[in-house]
């Protein structure tokens, strides 16, 4: 499974960029930092965050709230394809002893989290008890280099790991849909955006191929390709995007129901993969094009959210912690260990359980995720601060999994 090297490079080093510069200027003086990050651009009577019966877009709004739907369509585009297509990572026997291990990693951090914060008292535990999910996160891009210079390109661990991180993801934005809504429940609004998602891929997706049918050459097809592009599905993106925001889920979730709507290839090429910028089907040139838009945009949400000073840590930091570096590794090495040896499903050619422990390690990098549930998970104030701080100091999972990889003496297999 080939990788572009610097796609990823670039995703982790603005996101890292923005995170630092945050933790600095929120150290120095935090005042001015909070200010401009909660600046208030305007009222409106649709969108925004609601207090007291008003709306108000605030520039940490449209940061997290609008254009990290754009890193989540990312995210959501590679679970989608691993999931439907027929050659999908997720899909068959090859795929069934990471699903175990990603089942471990998400349970693990979640009974570390929650009996930890048991252990240190019912007021603890009622502070923190909501920030239960935030260790279930994978960074897929931080692991994907830390893995890299660990196992080396050609090693099936790197492979095993990416597989699991895209379960991951995708149980992920299951758990902020059903656990973490933005206000009131309204569904009602979801038909919106599934009528947006079913009007688009029947407008401009099956009828089209429909119309072809009965003549040569796919015009109808080419036609919508040469003249429409994506602005049909960018309209039914703000359509859905809004219907989120009513509904009471998570606005940056809005685009995920648009994606399967756009057609897309036969195969998939694996996460990030260097052949999906010679595909001519619309949904990977639609990716391929968002790159440098979501660089940015994760730049900005590093600014936006990294923000906190040191003297937050606090109850839910070690918590955070405590999930990640003990839950993740265990969970992992524990139910990959009991898929692959107890249910006879196996580990790939080459790959052993120290691997597996290892990669455990590495799957302990939550930071952009785990920021964004911390965000989501708890109102402004000493206990997000302290989680957000945890969800930072995650990066140490790196420091970990590379002494872990010494003391297993984990051989670099470099790409054939």
């Amino acid at each position: 499974m080939y990788r572009v090297w610097n796609f990823v490079v670039d995703y982790s080093l603005m996101l890292l960029t923005g995170a630092v510069l945050a933790l600095i200027w929120a150290n120095t003086n935090p005042d001015t930092y909070h200010h401009l990050v909660e600046t208030k651009l305007f009222q409106s009577r649709w969108i925004g965050e609601l207090h007291d019966g008003t709306r108000t877009v605030t520039l940490h709004y449209v940061i997290n709230d609008m254009l990290m739907a754009l890193f989540f369509a990312i995210a959501g585009k590679e679970v989608w394809e691993a999931i439907v297509l027929k050659d999908g990572a997720l899909r068959g026997r090859k795929a069934l002893t990471p699903l175990f291990a990603t089942a471990g990693g998400m349970l693990g951090p979640i009974a570390v989290y929650l009996g930890l914060a048991v252990l240190m008292g019912p007021q603890v535990f009622a502070d923190t008890s909501r920030g239960w999910a935030i260790p279930t996160a994978t960074d897929i891009a931080f692991s994907y280099l830390v893995g890299r210079m660990i196992f080396g390109a050609g090693h099936p661990a790197v492979q095993f790991l990416m597989l699991l991180a895209i379960a991951d993801d995708a149980a992920g934005l299951v758990i902020l849909a059903l656990f973490y809504p933005t206000g009131a429940l309204a569904p009602a609004w979801l038909l919106l955006s599934a009528a947006a998602s079913l009007g688009v891929y029947l407008a401009f997706n099956w009828l089209p191929r429909r119309l072809d049918a009965s003549r040569p050459g796919r015009r109808a097809a080419a036609w919508v390709r040469r003249n429409l592009s994506f602005w049909p599905y960018l309209a039914a993106g703000v359509v859905s995007w809004f219907a989120f925001q009513q509904s009471g889920l998570h606005p940056a979730l809005g685009l995920l129901p648009v994606i399967p709507a756009i057609p897309h290839a036969d195969h998939d090429f694996g996460i990030l993969s260097e052949a999906e910028t010679k595909s001519p089907d619309l949904l990977n040139t639609i990716e391929h094009g968002l790159k440098i838009p979501v660089e940015v945009v994760l730049l900005l949400f590093g600014f936006a959210n990294a923000g906190v000073e040191f003297a937050s840590a606090g109850p839910a930091t070690w918590l955070v912690l405590g999930g990640l570096l003990i839950g993740k590794p265990l969970g992992i090495t524990l139910f990959g260990w009991f898929a692959a040896s107890k249910l006879r499903l196996g580990l790939p050619k080459g790959m052993n359980l120290a691997d597996l422990f290892v990669v455990g390690c590495i799957a302990a990098i939550g930071f952009t995720v785990a920021l964004f549930v911390a965000e989501v998970a708890f109102p402004p104030g000493p206990v997000e601060d302290a989680a957000k701080m945890g969800a930072l100091f995650s990066f140490s999972a790196a420091i970990l999994s590379l002494a872990a990889a010494r003391f297993f003496k984990v051989s670099k297999v470099l790409a054939s």
